[in-house]
This record gives structure tokens, sequence and C-alpha cells, in this order.
């Protein structure tokens, strides 16, 4: 091929490209999906595990009724729990339960 040819096939193929993506448009528009206002999602626990299968996070309820946020190491060594309710807000324990820091 000469470059002539070349540079006729690149028009070609990018003029038609054009026009085939503005018939496209035409033809096939799109409409703007809107999604639904979500009324929420209610549960009395929330748990994030690993791939194991391993409880490694969780939001949730005890059972006297405070709400609270744990967060426990890869090894499980150490917890940390939030919990507004509690006499501690912010605790940090290894695995024998012991507290290593604590935040009023």
């Amino acid at each position: 091929m000469t470059r002539l040819q070349v540079m006729l096939v690149l028009a070609t193929t990018f003029i038609g490209s054009m026009i085939g993506s503005i018939v496209s448009e035409r033809l096939f528009q799109v409409r703007e999906v809107h999604a639904q206002k979500p009324n929420g999602v209610n549960a009395e626990e929330f748990l994030l595990v690993d791939q194991t299968g391993k409880a490694r996070a969780g939001l949730g309820l005890d059972p006297s009724g405070e709400v609270g946020l744990v967060l426990t190491s890869r090894d499980g060594s150490r917890t940390l729990a939030l919990s507004p309710d509690g006499p501690v807000a912010v605790k940090l324990t290894d695995r024998s339960g012991k507290i290593l820091w604590s935040a009023p």
C-alpha cells in the first residue's frame, strides 16, 4: 500500500466510526435511571469476616442492649472496642482480656 492509500483507509475508518457513533447514539438513546431512595437496612449485628470466615470486625448490640464496634487484629491478639454506652468508651485489649489502653 502506498502512503496515500494508508491515509485514505485511516481517514475512512475515522469518519466511519464518528458517523456510526452519532447514528447509534440517536437510535439507542439511553435514558438516565435513578435508584429509589432506600428505606434503610435493619439488623442487630453486622460482621466483617476474612477469607477464612473469621470475624474481624463487628457492629452491633450486646445482650444488655449497648451498641458497640469491635475490631480484631489479623492474628486475633488485640481487640479494639468502641462503645458510647459502656463505662469505657474506647478499649484496646489483648487476647487474654487484659486492657492495654483505654479512654473514657
